[in-house]
């Protein structure tokens, strides 16, 4: 039993084995990296020493509000520009970074369009508490002047950009949409033990990802799973114990920030192969390059949330014509599916994936795409019998 699980996982352990030779020249080339960035990014994102230092930041703006009002000024926020790829530059082993030298959005206290900003940007007094609270919190605090949830997180994004601090600096947590279960146990800040290996229930992915201790896992890999659905149907198969100790998590579609950061910290704690399983469309591939490479959006916190390690494991679009997947389970591209293609083959992290890029024109030239349901055409358990189980006996992904 023994030999054949060995022999199961020989590829995987193959690829731990290179996995962990690169830790070790990453780990050395950053750290001399570190060193001359010290004085070449110094205004890239700090983590914070203190809560004290956070507050000095906090104080330093309000002062330069206050000056502008003693002076008969309308006060000025600028902002980082979030939304730019102009200002984004890209690092094989950190993924998609803010450049330091950033452009950025004015937000002016006397412009009508942009007075609301203001103001929101001013009532995030929660930054000065050392109570942690959760982005809700905030919102619930004055829903009329944020309007939606989504603008609170928007705005801690944009605070924790201008601060130069990670948003877990600022004592301000966000509930977690992700699930994860398999072979992992942790302890949680406040001393709650949490098991991760029952076989029908995934536990909920921390809020407070920072504050986790005392991981335990024997897992050979981390699967990322796209969608909650494919997620339920390989936790319902015992997928985590049937085939090898291992760790699924999903973040349920677009991966919220909780998701990104214990994927992260999987890989920080156990350097072992993390793959990906995501639809064959253009919407799977973005998904998956925010886990591998990280957003646009969320650059300046790039450290933190990318894993340059992740390997596509499926839906290829070669799986397709390999597994002759019946036409009728196949959809047809969209002209935003075009579009979405066009845009993900011109991302500066493709130039070094030749893999992905000669996947992606398949799909570009088949005009198809696929979800992972589509297997069940072929046999309704194909996907945790046949194809998982061989993918990953046989090295099935790039």
């Amino acid at each position: 039993m023994e030999s054949r699980a060995a022999h199961f996982c020989s590829e995987i352990d193959k690829l731990h084995a290179k996995l962990l030779i690169n830790v070790g020249v990453t780990t050395d080339w950053q750290r001399a990296e570190k060193e001359i960035n010290q004085y070449v990014h110094s205004d890239l994102l700090q983590p914070a020493n203190s809560h004290q230092e956070i507050l000095n930041r906090i104080e330093s703006i309000i002062l330069e509000i206050v000056t502008s009002l003693s002076k008969a000024e309308a006060p000025v926020l600028a902002l980082p520009n979030r939304s730019s790829w102009a200002n984004i530059s890209f690092d094989s082993a950190i993924g998609l970074q803010m450049s330091s030298r950033q452009s950025v959005t004015t937000i002016r206290a006397d412009c009508p369009s942009s007075v609301t900003k203001f103001g929101e940007k001013m009532n995030f007094y929660f930054f000065s508490h050392n109570s942690v609270c959760l982005h809700r919190d905030i919102y619930y605090n004055n829903t009329k002047l944020f309007g939606s949830q989504k603008a609170v997180d928007s705005i801690v994004d944009d605070i924790s950009c201008m601060l130069k601090v990670p948003r877990r600096s600022l004592h301000v947590l966000a509930t977690s949409k992700g699930l994860i279960s398999g072979d992992l146990c942790y302890m949680e800040e406040d001393g709650t033990r949490i098991d991760c290996h029952s076989s029908s229930t995934a536990v909920s992915v921390s809020s407070n990802i920072s504050g986790i201790k005392n991981i335990v896992s024997s897992a050979k890999f981390v699967l990322i799973i796209e969608k909650d659905a494919t997620f339920q149907r390989l936790l319902d198969d015992d997928f985590c114990t049937k085939i090898s100790p291992c760790i699924i998590i999903t973040g349920k579609g677009v991966p919220d920030v909780n998701s990104r950061l214990m994927v992260k910290r999987l890989w920080d704690e156990l350097h072992i192969p993390i793959f990906a399983l995501v639809d064959a469309d253009p919407h799977g591939i973005e998904i998956m390059c925010i886990y591998k490479y990280g957003s646009v959006a969320m650059s300046f916190e790039a450290h933190s949330l990318t894993v340059p390690s992740v390997m596509w494991l499926g839906l290829l679009p070669s799986d397709l014509q390999r597994l002759r997947v019946p036409k009728d389970a196949l959809i047809p591209l969209t002209k935003r599916d075009e579009s979405k293609l066009c845009s993900l083959l011109e991302r500066p992290y493709l130039t070094s994936q030749p893999e992905w890029q000669k996947e992606m024109k398949l799909m570009q030239q088949s005009k198809v795409k696929a979800e992972i349901q589509s297997l069940t055409a072929i046999a309704p358990d194909f996907l945790t019998q046949i194809y998982l189980p061989n993918k990953l006996r046989y090295g099935g992904w790039i």
